[in-house]
């Protein structure tokens, strides 16, 4: 899930002015040693593919998560479709489980109390010097709060980039604002402090990978993660 809203981010901020005018494509996968999401543990080694594409700010990604040791980790699929101009980003995503509400797992099964899919919308500013994002989950397999009824889960997100000794650094610390059952809390909590760290291994003249470490702690649920992953993009 993490990946699916950023690379929509990523494909639509990245252009130039002049770019913008061309339909940009993003094909790519990430390989990752576990699937740690906002300070979530959804399973250990997975491969995490990516298709894009972006035209004048708009964009529209698939995304997914497939355990490569454990055939019982989280498979998802999702969707996310989201519009940026300057540093204002909004977006829609889709988010599917093979797990949920629907014991047999189906994708096309949208009833609203019977579906593995959760929709959530965020918005967000890129200040340059750091980006806050807020998601919120407003139909399908949400969580629910203290009186048992839909929770909306909700996430906000500040994450600071920064460049040291030749290393891309971000720096990330996110927060639920209420109960939800989706996050396992039960008020205001931190649920995700992270510091990333991602290095280009030249191949080629042309061809390169990018490498990745990350630290994220989990202050709510008292867990620590340390994730080692890279990146094959053509």
């Amino acid at each position: 899930m993490k990946k699916i809203v950023l690379m929509a981010m990523m494909i639509a901020t990245g252009y130039s002015a002049t770019a913008q005018d061309e339909i940009e494509t993003t094909v790519a996968a990430d390989f990752v040693s576990s699937y740690i999401w906002r300070g979530q543990d959804l399973g250990s080694a997975a491969v995490q593919p990516t298709l894009g594409v972006g035209y004048k700010g708009l964009s529209l990604t698939a995304w997914g998560s497939y355990g490569l040791v454990n055939t019982a980790d989280t498979k998802e699929f999702d969707l996310t479709l989201a519009y940026t101009t300057g540093g204002f980003n909004i977006g829609i995503t889709d988010y599917w489980f093979n797990a949920g509400l629907d014991s047999e797992g189906r994708y096309f099964k949208y009833d609203a109390h019977g579906t593995n899919h959760v929709f959530e919308a965020n918005i967000g500013y890129d200040f340059g010097p750091l980006s806050l994002q807020w998601f919120t989950n407003f139909a399908g397999n949400d969580g629910a709060n203290k009186d048992g009824k839909r929770a909306y889960s909700s996430y906000v997100e500040v994450a600071v980039p920064f460049r040291l000794a030749t290393v891309d650094w971000t720096a990330t610390a996110g927060a639920v604002p209420w109960a939800t059952t989706s996050y396992g809390t039960n008020g205001f909590a931190v649920t995700n402090l992270a510091l990333k760290a991602t290095k280009e291994i030249k191949v080629t003249d042309t061809f390169s990978i990018p490498v990745f470490g990350q630290v994220v702690g989990n202050p709510c649920s008292q867990n620590a993660y340390l994730v080692f992953g890279f990146t094959l993009q053509p």
